[in-house]
């Protein structure tokens, strides 16, 4: 069953005229699903909580520059978390690293080492074809779902995924 229409773009419009009523219903609508997003960036559910309080934040400051020509504003929003936990994983890269070498798991590093690739490798991809593939793969969306949620027609999302994956596979190595 389809979820009910929810107006992102409008709702970040009265963001940037200073309402925060739209950011409460941006919060309500999206925080779970965001949380979500961080959580399996940065493993830790607190430091993801902090990172879904500072991307609110910068929706809040941000909502002005968000342009609908650019992407969805539900994408905008997810690809402001996203940024916020990749940085966070980048900035704090050498501590994770010196507690791995600290641990005799190999299994540890190397997952450690393989989640790293495929951060790097999703930031090559273009955003719209990155935000298909987290769509897909992190929240769980069918490629119709997709589709309704971008306004892209089936068949490129469905492109577009099978290009990334491919891309991904080769970036991996």
């Amino acid at each position: 069953m389809p979820e009910p229409f929810f107006d992102y773009e409008a709702r970040l419009a009265a963001c940037a005229r200073g309402e925060r009523q739209a950011l409460r219903d941006l919060y309500v609508q999206e925080s779970p699903r965001l949380l979500g997003v961080a959580r399996r960036l940065v493993r830790d559910t607190a430091l993801a909580e902090d990172i879904v309080h500072d991307a609110f934040l910068k929706i809040w400051s941000g909502a002005a520059g968000f342009d609908p020509r650019r992407g969805s504003a539900r994408g905008w929003m997810f690809s402001v978390t996203r940024h916020l936990a990749l940085n966070f994983i980048r900035d704090h890269s050498r501590e994770i690293q010196s507690d791995i070498e600290g641990h005799d798991d190999a299994e540890s590093f190397d997952a450690q080492a393989h989640s790293s690739r495929i951060h790097r490798c999703l930031e090559q991809l273009e955003p719209v074809r990155r935000d298909c593939i987290l769509h897909a793969y992190v929240d769980g969306y069918s490629h119709a779902e997709i589709s309704h949620k971008l306004g892209t027609p089936l068949g490129t999302v469905k492109a577009w995924i099978k290009r990334s994956l491919t891309a991904l596979r080769e970036c991996m190595g």
